[in-house]
C-alpha cells in the first residue's frame, strides 16, 4: 500500500484575502527537491513568508505560509507539486512521478508559436500573460517590430500540460490569444520544431562580457541590499553544519537559497524562513553534504557563503546599455546545473515595461558562459520615441522592482 496523492499535498486556503494560505508537502525525499518545489511556487506568482522544512534523509515534511492571489489556481498547483515530489507511480497514478534523480526524464516538445500583430503598448505583456495562465513556457524568443508598426512575434515555447500536439489545446491557446489581443492579431500559428533549434542561441559576446565584467562590481549596480549576513557555525550540532542568513525579502528568495545548494548537492536536514517586520528574513539552514557529514573544510565554507552572498544581493542583472544610437535593456539570472532558468522572468520584464507605457522594439533570449557558470540572458531593445520620454533609470528601476516583487 501507498500513500494516497491526496496526503501528499494538503493546501489550506486563507479565509481572509492578506492572511497566508499553508501548503504541507509530506513525500520521499531527494537533494535539490526544496528548489524544485520552491521554483513552482515561484512560477505560481506566490509569495512565501515563512518556511519549515524537516527531513531524515529518506522522508521529509515541508510546510509553506504563502500569500496567493485572486486568480491563484490553487487545484493547478496541488498537481503540480505532487508531480514533483519524487514518488511511485503506483502509488500516486501519476506518469511524471520518478523513481529517482538517475532516471532521466526526456526533453519536452518544443514548439515554434507564431504571431503576427499590430504593435501597441503592453501587447507582449498580454501574450506572455496568456501563456502564463496557459501553463506554456517561454524558451526562446524573437520580437521584430516593422517601421509601419507590425510586430512578428516567434515564441519557442514548451506545454507543461503536454498537450500541444493536439487540436483542441492549439485552439484554446489561439482562443485565450485572441481575447487578449483582440482584432490587432492578424495571424498565428503553432507548429513543433526539430531538436536542432531545442538550444537557446548564444547572447552577444560584446554586450555580454560588458554587462559580467563590469556590472557586479559597479558602484550604482542594483541590489537587494548591502546588509546580507550569513553565518556558519559547527559548534551547535554534532552532526550538522548550521547556516544562518539574515536579508532582506525579495520575490523567489526562498528558490534562490535552495537553488544555491541543489548545485553545491547540499542536503537541508531542517530549516526555518521567517520575514520579519520591515521585509527583513531571518533563515537558519542545519545542513549536511553529500556524503551526510558537516562542512569542515574551510575553502567549502568560504566557496557556499560567497556564492549566497551573490545570490541574495543581486539574484538577477538589470542594466540599460547603448546599442549605437538605440537603448537596450539587458537583464540576466543564473541557470540551475540542471538547466532550468528562472521562471516568469520575461513575464515581468514585460509587465515592468507595460507600467510605464514603454514599448518593446524587438526581444531575444540567449544563453552565456561565464566561467563555471551559465545564465540567461534577455535583450529587449526599447522603442527610440520611448527611450526619449522615459529615463534609463527609471526603466531599470521599474524593471528590478518588478522582478523583486517590490511592487
Amino acid at each position: 500500500m501507498g500513500i494516497l496523492s491526496d496526503d501528499v499535498v494538503i493546501i489550506r486556503q486563507s479565509e481572509k484575502e492578506g492572511d497566508p494560505s499553508v501548503i504541507t508537502i509530506n513525500c520521499p525525499d531527494k537533494t535539490g527537491l526544496g528548489c524544485d518545489l520552491c521554483r513552482i511556487l515561484l512560477f505560481f506568482g506566490l509569495n512565501i513568508v515563512r518556511g519549515d522544512v524537516s527531513t531524515d534523509g529518506r522522508w521529509c515534511y515541508l510546510v509553506f505560509w504563502v500569500i496567493g492571489k485572486p486568480n491563484t489556481r490553487w487545484n493547478l498547483l496541488k498537481t503540480r507539486l505532487v508531480e514533483a515530489s519524487p514518488c511511485f507511480a503506483w502509488a500516486f497514478g501519476i506518469s511524471r512521478c520518478y523513481l529517482s534523480d538517475s532516471v532521466s526524464q526526456p526533453p519536452p516538445d518544443l514548439y515554434l508559436l507564431k504571431l503576427a500583430c499590430s504593435d501597441r503598448t503592453g501587447l507582449l505583456y498580454d501574450v506572455t500573460e496568456v501563456l502564463y495562465k496557459l501553463e506554456i513556457s517561454i524558451e526562446k524568443v524573437k520580437i521584430s517590430t516593422t517601421p509601419d508598426g507590425k510586430v512578428m512575434d516567434l515564441f519557442f515555447v514548451t506545454d507543461t500540460r503536454e498537450l500541444l500536439g493536439t487540436e483542441k489545446r492549439r485552439d484554446e491557446v489561439y482562443e485565450y490569444l485572441k481575447d487578449a489581443i483582440g482584432d490587432s492579431m492578424m495571424s498565428y500559428d503553432i507548429e513543433l520544431v526539430g531538436s536542432e533549434i531545442t538550444a537557446l542561441s548564444p547572447a552577444s559576446s560584446s554586450f555580454a562580457e560588458t554587462l559580467f565584467s563590469s556590472l557586479g562590481e559597479h558602484p550604482s549596480a542594483l541590489q537587494t541590499s548591502s546588509s546580507v549576513s550569513i553565518a556558519v557555525d559547527n559548534t551547535l550540532s554534532r552532526a550538522h553544519t548550521l547556516i544562518q542568513i539574515t536579508c532582506q525579502e525579495h520575490k523567489g528568495l526562498l528558490y534562490d537559497i535552495m537553488r544555491t545548494f541543489k548545485d553545491f548537492n547540499i542536503q537541508i536536514s531542517y530549516g526555518r524562513f521567517t520575514i520579519k517586520r520591515g521585509k527583513n528574513c531571518e533563515i537558519d539552514l542545519f545542513i549536511v553534504q553529500s556524503d551526510g557529514r558537516k562542512i569542515l573544510d574551510s575553502s567549502k565554507q568560504d566557496a557556499l557563503v560567497s556564492r549566497l552572498r551573490a545570490e541574495l544581493q543581486q539574484p538577477l542583472r538589470v542594466v540599460m546599455m547603448n546599442r549605437g544610437p538605440d537603448t537596450e535593456l539587458l537583464v540576466t539570472n543564473p541557470v540551475e546545473l540542471s538547466g532550468k532558468g528562472r521562471p516568469q522572468v520575461f513575464h515581468d520584464i514585460a509587465l515592468a515595461l507595460k507600467k510605464i507605457n514603454t514599448c518593446i522594439f524587438s526581444a531575444e533570449i540567449g544563453r552565456h558562459l561565464t566561467g563555471d557558470r551559465e545564465w540567461e540572458v534577455y535583450k529587449v531593445l526599447i522603442n527610440e520615441e520611448d527611450s526619449l520620454t522615459v529615463s534609463r533609470s527609471k526603466i531599470e528601476e521599474q524593471v528590478w522592482s518588478t522582478l523583486m516583487g517590490w511592487e
